[in-house]
């Protein structure tokens, strides 16, 4: 009386996943849509605070180090340049 034909009854992980992000979708359109003040409010601090960040990560302090060294280095295939390098003492 086992009839196993292979196939699960149960719905893949992909139509999980599907639900899951339509439902993540509908809430934060309401989320959105209802704490509309609460965002814009905060939003002034927001750009304060991503100015030292972006200043912090743009320039590359983010925990690598070795400025001279990746800034010495041309790129493949640049052209040489007859300037001086700044470490270079004339």
């Amino acid at each position: 009386m086992n009839h196993d034909h292979g196939q699960d009854n149960k719905p893949s992980n992909s139509i999980w996943k599907l639900v899951f992000i339509g439902f993540a979708l509908v809430a934060g359109f309401f989320l959105v849509t209802e704490h509309r003040a609460h965002l814009f409010g905060i939003l002034p601090y927001l750009l304060l605070a991503a100015c030292p960040l972006m200043h912090f990560f743009g320039h590359g302090h983010g925990g690598h180090g070795g400025h001279g060294e990746e800034a010495s280095k041309p790129e493949p295939g640049a052209k040489k340049t007859s300037e001086p390098s700044e470490h270079q003492h004339h």
